[in-house]
């Protein structure tokens, strides 16, 4: 039977139907099919379609976890490649140590998974020489900045997850040469 609600605005609106252990799983497939997720991002989408659906046998037990754990068994998840391509991803487009940290931490990957993939020295520069560059920062603006302008961007780049020595170190480079030079300084 379809339960049919009527809105404010006069429109009917399905009920969703109440979800039993099969269903549950269904989600978790093909949430996992197509997202690139962790377990506890995957258990987090679980319990909300559960809030939002209801379960359809109040006896019957729904075990999330027991989902989650089987979507790891059946490697459908792999918190440490998620954490590898997360934070890759989010280097490249030239956020920094920092930012990694705190989006690995808000999809729940373990502590030590967030260690091992924190960024090297040299990988912390190059994010933030590609930040510079693609926001056109210090001396890769086409004139040079006033001073007011110059904290501005050094406190976007702290935003974006860089120490203040970092930016400004990069801000202030007086040419794009100099940025080079600071940048391959970390491969010593």
């Amino acid at each position: 039977e379809i339960v049919t609600t009527e809105t404010s605005s006069g429109k009917r609106r399905r009920k969703p139907t109440p979800l039993d252990p099969r269903t549950l799983t269904d989600l978790a497939r093909s949430y996992v099919a197509r997202f690139a997720t962790s377990a506890a991002k995957l258990e987090a989408y679980l319990w909300r379609k559960l809030r939002e659906r209801g379960q359809a046998d109040e006896d019957e037990q729904l075990d999330i976890p027991a989902i989650v754990d089987r979507m790891v068994e059946l490697r459908y998840i792999d918190d440490d490649a998620y954490a590898r391509s997360k934070a890759g991803g989010l280097l490249r487009r030239g956020y920094g140590g920092r930012r990694v940290d705190q989006a690995l931490r808000a999809a729940g990957i373990d502590e030590t998974v967030r260690n091992d993939v924190a960024p090297c020295e040299k990988e912390a520069r190059l994010a933030a020489f590609a930040l510079a560059q693609k926001r056109k920062f210090g001396p890769f603006g086409a004139e040079p900045v006033e001073r007011d302008r110059k904290e501005k961007q050094i406190a976007a780049m702290i935003r974006a997850g860089h120490g203040f020595d970092s930016a400004r170190a990069l801000i202030e480079a007086p040419t794009i040469e100099q940025a080079e030079e600071w940048l391959s300084q970390a491969d010593e």
